[in-house]
């Protein structure tokens, strides 16, 4: 389906859904196709500092801007001229972290709902859960295999949604008539939402992605997924989480980008993430990484060695 997707012609008319400036694909639908980078310095939540903070000033900003990445610098030395605990914590050089900068609207916070920035409380059981992984965490709890470890450690999935991390933070979007593929960078995860109007899959069947169903409102794409598996896990949200996702052309190389996070057994209230991602110029388009993640990688056994010494530790 990708290969096919890849080789339609792109035509730059006009949207016909709204009054936009967007183009247009060859049947009428508003192009969304590209690679699209969202990585960012800003903070998922506000910082509690700037707790009546929304915007900062351009000064502000670039302060942040400077202070965060050195703060992030993987190649900075402790001074004490022995800087191997700080290099084995720090995984890789500075050469392989791609942070970005922040929101060019100055936000602290990509989360825009509630307005105070922060993801809304834990229900009292995902309070309870969220200790009970912490135990396990110190080799109290279930002894697990490798089977029960999560699905980004053994390189399954990331999951979604996809916010920015450390690197590897573009998708490709594709588009046909009746359906749009979302190809992610890490992992190589591709989506492929149907915009026929059909209703999900049976809620028995349970995908790690979710099952995600896709519809025109004006110019915005309108993804929504549901039916996603107890192996998922974001942020303590597992078979229960839903998600909406919002896309949207604003400028030519800019797409503007909203998802809302629910499951009212893990929070209070539903939450919104707001982004503007940045389309990839031709050039870009044709250097697509792939993560190696466990070819020739030690890191999961290792992990197991370490959870067993942990277990005789508190044995």
């Amino acid at each position: 389906v990708v290969a096919v997707l890849c080789l339609l012609p792109v035509l730059p008319a006009m949207a016909q859904h709204g009054d936009t400036s967007a183009p247009q694909t060859p049947w009428g639908d508003p192009d969304l196709m590209g690679v699209w980078d969202f990585r960012s310095l800003t903070p998922l939540q506000r910082p509690s500092a700037l707790a009546d903070k929304a915007v900062l000033t351009v000064e502000e900003a670039a302060t942040y801007e400077r202070e965060r990445v050195a703060a992030l610098n993987k190649d900075r030395r402790t001074g004490d001229g022995l800087s191997t605990a700080g290099d084995v914590a720090n995984a890789y050089n500075e050469f392989w972290w791609d942070y970005g900068k922040a929101l060019s609207d100055l936000r602290t916070s990509l989360i825009v709902d509630p307005p105070d920035g922060r993801i809304p409380d834990l229900t009292p059981a995902a309070t309870a859960a969220a200790a009970a992984r912490r135990e396990a965490r110190r080799g109290r709890g279930p002894t697990p295999g490798p089977e029960n470890r999560g699905l980004w450690e053994r390189c399954l999935t990331l999951g979604l949604p996809r916010l920015s991390g450390a690197y590897n933070n573009n998708f490709q979007l594709f588009q046909s008539a009746g359906h749009v593929v979302i190809l992610n960078e890490m992992i190589h995860d591709a989506r492929i939402i149907p915009l026929d109007g059909a209703p999900h899959v049976d809620p028995k069947i349970r995908q790690w992605l979710g099952n995600s169903r896709g519809r025109w409102d004006g110019d915005t794409l309108v993804v929504e997924s549901t039916n996603f598996g107890d192996k998922t896990s974001f942020r303590g949200a597992r078979e229960h989480l839903q998600l909406t996702e919002r896309f949207t052309r604003v400028g030519p190389d800019t797409l503007l980008y909203e998802v809302t996070v629910e499951d009212p057994t893990v929070w209070t209230a539903p939450w919104t993430v707001r982004q503007e991602l940045k389309r990839q110029s031709d050039t870009e388009n044709r250097i697509y990484y792939e993560p190696r993640c466990h070819e020739g990688n030690y890191g999961l056994p290792a992990l197991l060695v370490g959870r067993r010494m942990d277990e005789a530790a508190f044995a």
